[in-house]
């Protein structure tokens, strides 16, 4: 969290500090009108600034995972930039919008404006004052949409596959305003590095919007692969689908996960692989629990033989620490991290041990003997909690079990709340901050 923090922080510094070089929001004589002009322009650059790093980032850029710590980071990132662009928006239409009503209602009395008389305007200049009307106007209307297209996203009860379609939308809404933003900023701006760097990001979040409505999000990273075996736990609801992968997939590591799209109309859904790589077999497993209508509808859906489409692999989650001890926790579903690392830890050794803890509120006899079987193999540790019969899984629970839990390194997939309890109980405890591992599993 770390580093999206930093990079969220800075993007906003860069922007402000730039703008500031190029203008003031003191401005003499200092009056409503004189500060609302430069207000307006300083929250539209915030904005629209915002705006452009989130779309690049809603392109999934692979080389800028380790710098982020993973695409799920990333994603929370671009919810940040995004819902910080909309507050800046609406701060923007009010001052735009707002000061027009209150003139109009005589609560503000607009000064005269000067002349223009004798101004020689250059063409560029001249084109952009004959746009400023239109633009003005469509901006308004995009910034409408957008809105509510960002409130929509931030509904977590609003379907998944309906927030796929929709969320995409707020591409058409940006790139008018890339338009209004291009004809109604200060013209002057364009000859400092506020203007380069808003030019830049206008650019690239353009080609980000364009590649996003025609379908190209992920290309160059799908592979075809075809159903061999599915396995149903009911009393879990979980399913278990094995993907035989064609050769355009490369691998994986365990800990990651992949976009799998069983039909194109639904769109992709993220799941956490569940196997370890075999370049020999060149299969993946996904354990996937019915949480909502699409993961409930899958048993009906999959059939063995079919043909699905898989974008990734994806995240950091790797297991990758400088400790000899890791301690993991996999809540419910949040165990299929940790049964792809089991299985990889069966078939290459490693120099390290494990304690493996798995609170479940469902309990099935079947799944619990097929992980510990896995975590025999792997040589790890494994405690199973059932809800209801065993006690809650606190960080005090873990620690009076695994001694040395302070110079371990602890690896947490599950609910948001519960991982974020137990970091903040360890680190009060003394764990560095650094050795908290969380997926952050949330894509909207």
């Amino acid at each position: 969290m770390k580093y999206i923090k930093i990079l969220f922080w800075s993007s906003l510094l860069l922007l402000t500090v730039l703008w500031f070089a190029a203008d003031t929001l003191m401005p003499e004589p200092f009056t409503y009108f004189s500060f609302r002009k430069v207000f307006v322009q300083y929250s539209g650059v915030i904005a629209t600034g915002l705006m452009s790093i989130a779309m690049l980032l809603a392109l999934r850029p692979k080389w800028i995972e380790p710098y982020l710590d993973g695409l799920d980071k990333m994603y929370r990132l671009h919810k940040w930039l995004g819902i910080t662009a909309a507050v800046f928006s609406i701060a923007h239409w009010w001052m735009a919008k707002g000061t027009k009503w209150m003139v109009g209602w005589g609560w503000l009395e607009k000064p005269v404006r000067k002349s223009g008389e004798g101004q020689t305007l250059g063409v560029v200049e001249s084109f952009f004052r004959s746009q400023r009307g239109f633009a003005e106007s469509v901006g308004e209307w995009a910034f409408y949409g957008a809105i509510v297209l960002i409130i929509l996203a931030l509904i977590k009860y609003f379907p998944y596959h309906w927030f796929v379609k929709t969320h995409k939308l707020i591409a058409i809404a940006y790139l008018v305003l890339v338009y209004h933003s291009i004809i109604l900023m200060k013209i002057e701006y364009w000859a400092q590095p506020i203007g380069w760097i808003m030019a830049v990001m206008l650019l690239g979040g353009t080609i980000a919007a364009i590649l996003t409505l025609i379908g190209k999000i992920g290309a160059s990273r799908k592979s075809k692969g075809e159903v061999s075996k599915l396995n149903y736990y009911p009393k879990l609801k979980v399913l278990e689908t094995t993907i035989k992968m064609d050769d355009n997939w490369k691998g994986h590591k365990a800990g990651q996960f992949a976009y799998l799209t069983v039909d194109k109309k639904e769109g992709a859904h993220p799941y956490t692989i569940a196997s370890a790589w075999n370049k020999d077999t060149k299969e993946l497993v996904f354990i996937t629990k019915a949480l909502g209508d699409h993961t409930a509808r899958l048993k009906e859906i999959l059939k063995e033989g079919m043909n699905v489409s898989v974008e990734g692999p994806y995240g950091c989650f790797d297991f990758e620490s400088e400790q000899q001890h890791q301690i993991w926790v996999g809540a419910g579903i949040g165990i299929t991290p940790f049964i792809a690392k089991l299985k990889q830890k069966a078939l290459v050794s490693e120099n390290i041990t494990v304690d493996l803890f798995h609170p479940t509120a469902e309990f099935d006899q079947t799944a619990i003997d097929e992980i510990k079987e896995y975590a025999k193999k792997a040589g790890v540790n494994v405690h199973v909690l059932v809800s209801g019969k065993d006690e809650r899984l606190t960080a005090q629970h873990i620690r009076n079990i695994v001694p040395n839990w302070n110079s371990s390194s602890v690896w947490f997939c599950g609910p948001q709340g519960f991982g974020q309890a137990l970091k903040e109980d360890f680190i009060s405890q003394g764990l560095e901050p650094k050795h908290f591992h969380q997926e952050i599993f949330q894509m909207r």
